[in-house]
């Protein structure tokens, strides 16, 4: 089978006659153009001419995409089962039917049902003769050109009368009169009848007959003993259809049609169409541009705004609906009296279509969170002035709107890349950022990329393609975005994903948009992109031994150069240079921070114990302060960032909880915790802390020298 894609065709068909797509000038003529670019012109989408190439060169047709949309047809908006239809009849096609499970056989256009029952119910009579010829002689066999198989599956004419060639045609046509011998009155019904039914009518040359059978891969599940049989019916009615007498026009001639309409042909088995060159695989994919166009062209006048729109806007929404369908374009008209989103403003309408959501978080935001965005980050970021600096910048600008043309609207609202220490903060300001933007900390989504370093896991993200286990529930990233557009995403340790991963991210920061393997489109235009990496933290301790202290700028400086130099190494410097403008270099914890981190993490368990036992639990800061400065002064210790922290504070933990279970203190008690003089943990109610005599024999021990 040999793949067709209809925006591969870039030549017309020769002599195709009302097949092709001509100009204007070459339809009063009736002569197509020839070596022209095949453009949408009203006549026909450029996937309906494909199918009429397949056609005349012998082959039988598996139609599979986007075959429930609404196409450009004549002048007008059509059904895909109604073009298909129409062109077939401008083939020549006396009767074309169509099978699907629930109506089963019916004949989209009038008096073809007629016909069919009169082929059905006896031998098949003959068309006058064509002009110049008398009657009851055989049609010339004489072609010039390619070989026209006319009543003959193989292609080669058939013998002259008398030799052993000519016997077996003999046999042949004795063999079709039997096959059009009368059946039994009545229409048929089930699958079979109808296969059998069509085999015997594309079998013989004395009609011209075509037959589309819909959605067969969900009447006949692949995998069942029937269904292998079924496949293996139709295909021999797809292969041995023969060309009809009535064919006319210059050759060469299409057989009788046997087609197929799927939505994927990945659910078809793959013997069926693969092992067979005489069937090919044509897929049908959203509308192109010239098709769009006459689609917004037509449909200008239905739009909230469109007679004040200029040809600007027009061609603005052209570009913006890519990859939309007839019946989406259809329904971006009435969005925009819906949404009361003017024509003449094709980003906004595009963006109300998309999202589908009646309240917008961005709108919601007041000018003084806005503005306050770096204070308020600080609080929960400590240490990190540069990094909260910038980001709030960036939020603000994506809060007014303001940049540089309007080309990047569809991209995201934000894209950024944290380096730098590990435990330094760049998880914690995410989550911050989801808070304060959206209100709502579950905003935030992570991706560990650790988990994306094999090549098939850029599958995870958007889905596996069509006819692959699982691509029905779509990829872990797109099917997110689908499901909350206003996001926060963080994608940690980004530089350990696969190259192949890193090729989708590439599309999202310039395309904003991915789509999965069901041919869904997830939109990132209301999301904001983060990135981090932990490249070049493991270089951090031995400079600290080496020089006692780094400077900010220092530490920029190798963080910068550590990033650009990994991706090189992975063949992927353009996902840095696209990356660049938002990189923003974390800080690693300078000794002042270090106690407002302690701080906070005893304050949260301060309020653990609070909530559970209704105790409460003061921090000694004389004896924890200066303990846990001494601890994080190590440049290893440094190394580690707010972990190394948390991993100190650990000792204090530990020393509560043998305080909770030793002595059960009494709700609305108070107790303190502290370091001693021989660095263990100490824990003592309030009353008994200053007389020294009370340290709980749970935290005695328990510290390291």
């Amino acid at each position: 089978m040999e793949p067709v894609n209809a925006s591969d065709l870039t030549k017309r068909a020769h002599g195709a006659g009302a097949a092709a797509v001509p100009p204007a000038a070459d339809r009063r003529s009736g002569h197509p153009g020839d070596g022209e670019p095949v453009t949408a012109d009203g006549m026909m989408p450029l996937w309906a001419v494909s199918l009429d190439w397949e056609l005349r060169r012998g082959r039988q047709v598996i139609m599979n995409g986007q075959i429930r949309d609404r196409w450009w047809f004549a002048d007008r908006p059509a059904s895909f089962r109604t073009v298909v239809a129409r062109q077939l009849e401008r083939r020549g096609a006396e009767t074309v039917g169509w099978w699907d499970p629930v109506g089963g056989l019916t004949f989209p256009l009038p008096g073809h049902a007629e016909r069919f029952d009169q082929l059905r119910e006896g031998p098949v009579s003959r068309r006058p003769p064509a002009a110049g010829t008398a009657e009851g002689t055989p049609p010339d066999t004489t072609r010039t050109g390619p070989p026209d198989g006319r009543g003959n599956p193989e292609g080669a004419p058939d013998g002259e009368p008398g030799t052993a060639r000519g016997r077996r045609g003999g046999e042949r046509d004795r063999g079709r009169e039997r096959l059009l011998a009368p059946r039994p009155s009545g229409p048929p019904r089930t699958f079979e009848d109808v296969v059998a039914t069509v085999h015997r009518l594309v079998a013989s040359p004395d009609a011209a007959t075509a037959f589309v059978f819909e959605d067969v891969d969900h009447h006949l599940p692949p995998g069942q003993g029937e269904s292998r049989l079924g496949y293996l019916r139709l295909r021999a009615a797809m292969t041995e259809a023969v060309t009809p007498h009535s064919a006319s026009g210059p050759a060469p001639h299409a057989r009788n049609a046997v087609l197929c309409a799927v939505g994927d042909i990945g659910r078809l088995p793959g013997w069926f169409h693969l092992e067979d060159p005489r069937i090919a695989a044509l897929h049908i994919g959203p509308p192109d541009p010239s098709e769009r166009r006459l689609w917004l062209t037509w449909l200008q006048r239905y739009f909230n705004g469109g007679q004040d729109s200029s040809r600007a806007d027009l061609e603005a929404l052209v570009g913006a609906t890519d990859g939309m369908a007839g019946w989406d374009i259809d329904s971006l008209a009435r969005t925009s009296w819906l949404r009361k989103a003017p024509l003449r403003k094709p980003e906004r309408l595009l963006e109300l279509h998309r999202l589908n959501v009646s309240v917008d978080p961005w709108t919601q935001l007041d000018r003084e969170t806005v503005a306050g965005a770096a204070k308020a980050l600080g609080t929960r970021v400590v240490g990190q002035s540069t990094a909260v600096n910038a980001v709030a910048s960036a939020l603000q600008s994506a809060f007014v709107g303001v940049d540089f043309g309007s080309s990047g609207t569809a991209r995201p609202r934000g894209a950024f890349f944290f380096v730098g220490p590990t435990g330094v903060g760049k998880t914690e300001l995410a989550k911050s950022v989801a808070e304060l933007m959206f209100g709502d900390q579950s905003a935030y989504a992570r991706f560990d990329m650790s988990e994306y370093q094999q090549e098939h896991a850029a599958e995870r993200l958007a889905g596996a393609p069509p006819g692959f286990i699982g691509h029905e529930q779509g990829g872990e990233l797109t099917r997110r975005v689908q499901e909350r557009p206003f996001s926060v995403l963080l994608f940690d340790e980004i530089e350990k994903a696969h190259p192949k991963v890193l090729d989708k991210f590439l599309q999202i920061l310039e395309d904003g948009r991915l789509t999965d393997g069901r041919g869904q489109t997830a939109h990132f235009s209301q999301c904001l992109i983060i990135f981090t990496s932990n490249t070049g933290a493991e270089q951090v301790q031995s400079l600290l031994e080496e020089r006692g202290e780094l400077s900010y700028r220092e530490l920029e400086t190798h963080f910068t150069r550590a990033v650009e130099d990994k991706f090189r190494r992975i063949g992927r410097p353009e996902i840095y240079g696209r990356l660049k403008p938002g990189v923003v270099v974390f800080d690693m914890l300078r000794h002042q921070h270090v106690v407002s981190i302690a701080d906070r993490l005893l304050r949260q368990l301060a309020e653990s114990v609070r909530e559970r036992h209704r105790v409460e639990l003061i921090a000694d800061a004389d004896t924890l302060h200066p303990w846990i400065s001494d601890r994080m002064s190590d440049p290893e210790h440094q190394a580690y960032g707010g972990r190394q922290i948390r991993n100190e504070l650990e000792l204090v933990r530990s020393a509560v909880v043998g305080h909770l279970l030793a002595h059960r203190p009494d709700p609305g008690s108070r107790i303190r915790v502290g370091i001693g003089a021989d660095g263990t943990a100490r824990v003592a109610p309030e009353g008994a802390w200053h007389d020294g005599a009370a340290a709980s024999s749970a935290g005695e021990g328990s510290g390291r020298p």
